[in-house]
């Protein structure tokens, strides 16, 4: 018999959020009875790791059309973040918010910017380099990255440094899959991302918003980008990855704010020493390497204690709490233990 012990950041069966507020899409508790513990991932929860056969968002604008390895249909349902005392909380943002409101800073330095101009981005064909410390590296075309894995679904907070947040359906895989491929050696501490640099794709990497030195980079110690909850993500609500939340291929490590989750990546690193990331390098007083979401450390200009959830206006503000790690606090805290987080923010 397999007991398992309901982790804080799990939702219960009975507190999914109904259907006629979770835009009357039909999905969940098809078939959960067939599921098998063979199915499990440390630390995942399991509202329903099956296979859907309907498109759960038929209300979001289809967009640029799939590669042929994406097949959204099939992605396994892996994970649903809801704080179980307020499932309401944790409603998905509308697709329109997602994708309207971001920042891609390679695009420009306003919210809207990445929408107007990531038209630009091409993002087929895309290949990823894989190298560093590792015994089977490479350059590797995102379709024989991706295509060994089996596509999931997880739907996490995303927690931004600036204080506002949103719920977003993620399609992907995880990380650990790709590392586990590229067999580290054990100079392997550490992973570091690079995105695309290209002036002619990206505007702004040539323009007069010229803070960040491009190409933009992040990174990971390697337990970090080994837990089960770190994705790589190839898409959103249903459908291939909009240009402007970083497609065709983005970090996602929901723990953490929301810069670190690279987008547009081209490399992926296994490296001995800590990279610096680009935010890091520009303002290392308010930027860590770590940026695990901690409402008792606050930024230099501002508090971290409560967050805007989005959508919102001004007349509904909707501020929340902030939860210490985001809310993930059961699935990572193990990692930073020992650690003084106000040193290593």
């Amino acid at each position: 018999m397999l007991i398992k012990i309901r982790r804080r950041s799990e939702v219960k069966p009975s507190e999914i959020t109904p259907e006629s507020v979770y835009w009357n899409r039909r999905r969940f508790m098809q078939g959960v009875a067939g599921v098998g513990a063979g199915l499990a991932l440390p630390g995942l929860s399991h509202a329903a790791a099956v296979s859907s056969a309907a498109n759960p968002y038929p209300d979001v604008p289809q967009g640029r059309v799939p590669p042929a390895w994406f097949d959204a249909q099939r992605a396994e349902i892996k994970w649903r973040s809801v704080v179980p005392e307020d499932p309401k909380r944790d409603e998905v943002a509308p697709f329109a918010a997602a994708t309207q409101y971001n920042n891609f800073y390679e695009f420009g330095g306003s919210k809207d910017d990445p929408a107007r101009y990531a038209h630009t981005l091409k993002p087929e064909p895309w290949e990823v380099v894989v190298d560093g410390e590792v015994n089977h590296g490479g350059r590797i075309a995102l379709e024989d990255l991706v295509s060994p894995s089996q596509l999931e679904e997880r739907i996490y907070r995303l927690r931004c440094v600036e204080a506002w947040s949103m719920v977003i359906p993620w399609l992907g895989i995880p990380l650990a899959d790709v590392i586990r491929r590229a067999d580290p050696t054990r100079k392997a501490k550490y992973v570091r991302f690079e995105t695309l640099y290209d002036p002619q794709q990206m505007r702004a990497q040539d323009s007069a918003f010229g803070l960040i030195d491009w190409p933009y980079v992040e990174g990971l110690r390697l337990d970090e980008a080994m837990n089960p909850l770190t994705l790589l993500a190839v898409g959103m609500y249903g459908r291939v990855l909009p240009n402007q939340n970083g497609a065709p291929i983005r970090l996602v490590v929901p723990w953490k704010y929301g810069f670190k989750s690279i987008k547009s990546i081209v490399r992926i690193s296994l490296v001995e020493t800590q990279p610096v990331n680009s935010w890091q390098k520009l303002q290392p007083s308010e930027y860590g390497f770590y940026a695990n979401v901690n409402p008792q450390v606050d930024h230099p200009r501002w508090s971290q204690a409560r967050e805007r959830r989005l959508p919102n206006s001004l007349f509904s503000p909707n501020r929340i709490d902030t939860l210490m790690f985001n809310g993930y606090e059961d699935e990572v805290a193990s990692l930073y233990q020992g650690m003084d987080l106000r040193q290593h923010y």
